[in-house]
């Protein structure tokens, strides 16, 4: 029982974590992906390498784990309140061709890096944008002004 009251503090430590590092640092995985693939391979390592019933405890860490990840997609499923805590939400940096200087400190984001972006989209000019928007997986979703 000791094994599974650890694998869940440490679960709920490393996604507060990993929220705090911000979704840009951890690119296109999602903050719980990263943490399952952090604790589930110290988990096997441990059982792999270590002696007396480190095997046994891994299964029990490894089971545990995804109960709380099947438990958490569940959750965000079904509430949306939930999906907020466990993913964040889109963020507007750019609207109509302007930053949002608050949105933009709050993901710690620099005009160089959403206009690296820009590029990379072939969108030359921040007057070009109607809106740009940080989403869930860190990636930067850029709407163009409509040319009407």
């Amino acid at each position: 029982m000791d094994l599974v009251v650890r694998a869940i503090v440490l679960y709920v430590f490393i996604v507060v974590v990993m929220r705090v590092i911000g979704r840009r640092e951890l690119g296109s995985m999602s903050p719980i992906d990263l943490v399952l693939l952090i604790v589930l391979g110290d988990a096997i390592q441990q059982g792999l390498t270590q002696d007396d019933y480190s095997v046994t405890g891994a299964f029990i860490v490894v089971g545990t784990l995804a109960t709380l990840q099947m438990l958490s997609s569940y959750l965000g499923f079904r509430s949306k309140r939930a999906r907020h805590v466990l993913e964040g939400d889109p963020l507007v940096v750019v609207d109509n061709g302007k930053l949002i200087e608050r949105n933009m400190r709050r993901e710690r984001l620099t005009p160089d890096v959403v206009a690296e972006e820009m590029r990379a989209q072939q969108i030359e000019s921040f007057d070009e944008v109607k809106w740009g928007i940080i989403e869930r997986n860190g990636s930067i979703s850029f709407i163009k002004k409509s040319d009407s």
